[in-house]
């Protein structure tokens, strides 16, 4: 592979930002790949994965390169050429890259594989509170597929088409999927394409989602007619699969405390063709007073650590902090009580995350269990990275007649 200076430079100025500004990865690349409209696919393809693998090691990278988290543009330059020995591209004859010590680079490697927490390029802390949790053995198989590239899936929208068409309208403009078994509507790409600047996306015919991702809307077990509501839908990925799961009929209420992403959610929808989505702000408690007891499915897709999406958001090792776990733990406790109460007898609920940490998971069901034996629970699902997606869990709830 050879380096041109364009490239690199947009990759040094990328990490700048993310590990001296704090911006976040995604939104960095996003408006990295946009610097130059001449770059091919190759070379869009070199910044953003440059980026995300030096975000994804950077620990690693920076006990190596023994620049002491001091993230200078001088400590960059020594970082990238990490990176560079590392993967065993070749650094041109370029000022930067004087005196880069190649076999002290591949002996500090070496080195540190006997460090859990250096080798997999982790916070102390996280490494902690994850074997407390899952144990070593269990840890250490999560924690490689948490370091892994992760793959990109779509989502086929059943209002509008259905898996086969869209393999072979996605194959008629030279993109390659590839069927999972064990998700109904999901195609992975065999190979990583901007599929949003396609026609067949903005005709609405697929979401990208990741497959684990696609089983949470699947397990509230909805049917045409019903009334869901989803109770932190954000910007709206499994209220659109919801909708198409109920075939349009019936009323989909999407709810989030933050007006934007839902906002977003009715553009989505109105891409998507799905017409049975109402969207409502919660903004005191009247939002969920109003539904007390009125909706026959309940979807909480509580906010969480994100322990089983970091190969999905690989600055968030860096960004998470111990003391937001019991922030989170709390509110999920908070949030289960409340938006419980718009269950209906005879309704189901699913509580859903993205950790992969029982904490978050199994021990919040089990507590709130214990306080409404109204509730029963049917079963529950842990999926875990090593699945090859991302880490999630999702529980089944039945509230009795």
């Amino acid at each position: 592979m050879r380096l041109h200076r364009n490239l690199v430079f947009t990759v040094i100025d990328s990490l700048d930002l993310i590990f001296n500004q704090g911006y976040y990865a995604d939104q960095v690349v996003s408006k990295a790949l946009k610097k130059d409209k001449r770059w091919g696919a190759r070379d869009r393809h070199f910044v953003a994965e440059t980026i995300y693998e030096i975000v994804r090691w950077k620990r690693l990278y920076n006990e190596i390169a023994g620049t002491k988290n001091h993230f200078t543009r001088e400590n960059l330059w020594k970082i990238f050429a990490v990176w560079a020995v590392l993967n065993e591209v070749q650094l041109p004859d370029w000022k930067y890259f004087e005196n880069t010590p190649v076999r002290r680079i591949r002996g500090r490697n070496n080195e540190f594989q006997n460090n859990r927490a250096i080798r997999e390029s982790i916070p102390e802390w996280m490494d902690k509170v994850a074997v407390e949790e899952l144990g070593v053995e269990r840890w250490e198989k999560e924690l490689k597929a948490l370091n892994k590239q992760a793959p990109v899936v779509l989502r086929t929208n059943t209002l509008k088409t259905n898996k086969l068409f869209l393999q072979k309208d996605l194959d008629s403009i030279d993109i390659q999927t590839k069927t999972l078994d064990e998700y109904p509507q999901a195609l992975e790409l065999v190979e990583r394409k901007n599929v949003f600047m396609t026609e067949i996306f903005k005709k609405g015919h697929f979401e990208v989602q990741d497959a684990s991702s696609q089983l949470v809307a699947e397990y509230l077990d909805v049917k045409p007619g019903m009334r869901i509501v989803d109770t932190c839908a954000g910007a709206g990925g499994k209220t659109l699969h919801l909708a198409a799961l109920s075939e349009n009929k019936g009323q989909i209420i999407a709810m989030d405390i933050y007006k934007h992403k839902l906002a977003e959610l009715k553009k989505r929808a109105k891409r998507s063709g799905a017409h049975n989505i109402e969207t409502r702000v919660i903004d005191s408690t009247k939002a969920i007073k109003k539904l007390k007891g009125k909706a026959d499915r309940v979807l909480i897709d509580a906010p969480c650590s994100g322990f089983g999406v970091i190969k999905r958001n690989p600055d968030s090792k860096w960004k998470l902090e111990e003391s937001f776990l019991d922030r989170i733990r709390a509110t999920q406790a908070e949030i289960l009580d409340r938006y419980s109460q718009m269950v209906k007898p005879g309704g189901k609920m699913v509580y859903a995350t993205c950790s992969i940490l029982p904490s978050e998971n199994e021990k919040q069901v089990e507590k709130f269990l214990e306080n409404h034996p109204e509730f029963k629970f049917v079963k529950d699902r842990k999926v875990s990275a090593t699945e090859g997606y991302d880490g999630f869990y999702m529980a089944l709830l039945e509230k009795s007649e």
